[in-house]
């Protein structure tokens, strides 16, 4: 009897260590007690704004109060990897003067351009420029550059401003025009009244009984 309890505690024990690792082996590997970011973000609330809708100004309002020595200061943080010298030596980055307005990935002679920017296609327009700037990996995802990029719009165009200012470029693009104020166009019908007052009096004057003039009267019988 004790031979047979021993068996069947035996193997009960056996079996919960098995659940026990495979219990943790399961959490290993489906990372089950981790919090994970839901597929759906929920649904959107009537009268919220999402965060981020406000884009802010556009690119030709940016980079005409952009300032190319403010550029210059932030660009300090790139010359461990870029120089901006005509002329210069490319380092762990491509030499950066004149680029405004040169091919994608092979401006700079010489230089090993990752595959993913070599065959990007395009120029570094200033709309380029600006979305490299913010990010490069989202704007060539095999980029060995490993800069996270400037959040700041302003600092983006300050840099841009700095780079045009070393090698030149295309005019800045001409900032957008504002957008009319509410209330500043005029009603329907505010100008309807005022234009129609003077017709209504030519109307009214044209309408009156011309006088009989009494001396060609008197010389209609000669």
């Amino acid at each position: 009897m004790t031979d047979r309890f021993n068996t069947i505690a035996g193997w009960t024990l056996f079996a919960g260590i098995v659940a026990l690792g495979l219990s943790i082996v399961s959490d290993k590997y489906f990372e089950a007690s981790k919090p994970h970011r839901p597929h759906e973000m929920g649904f959107p609330i009537a009268g919220v704004e999402v965060e981020g809708a406000d884009a802010g100004p556009d690119l030709g309002t940016l980079l005409a109060a952009a300032d190319p020595a403010k550029g210059e200061a932030i660009f300090a943080k790139c010359m461990s990897c870029h120089s901006i010298e005509q002329g210069g030596a490319n380092g762990i980055g491509p030499d950066l003067y004149g680029v405004v307005g040169k091919p994608i990935g092979s401006h700079a002679a010489g230089f090993a351009y990752s595959s993913d920017l070599a065959s990007h296609g395009g120029e570094w327009t200033y709309e380029n420029l600006f979305h490299w700037l913010a990010s490069p990996k989202a704007f060539a995802s095999g980029t060995k550059m490993s800069f996270a990029g400037l959040s700041s719009p302003e600092d983006r165009a300050n840099v841009i401003a700095y780079l045009k200012a070393n090698g030149g470029g295309p005019d800045f693009p001409a900032p957008a025009a504002p957008a009319a104020a509410e209330g500043d166009e005029a009603a329907p019908g505010d100008t309807a009244g005022p234009a129609t007052e003077p017709a209504a009096d030519a109307a009214g004057a044209a309408a009156q009984p011309e006088p009989a003039a009494a001396g060609n009267a008197a010389t209609d019988n000669h």
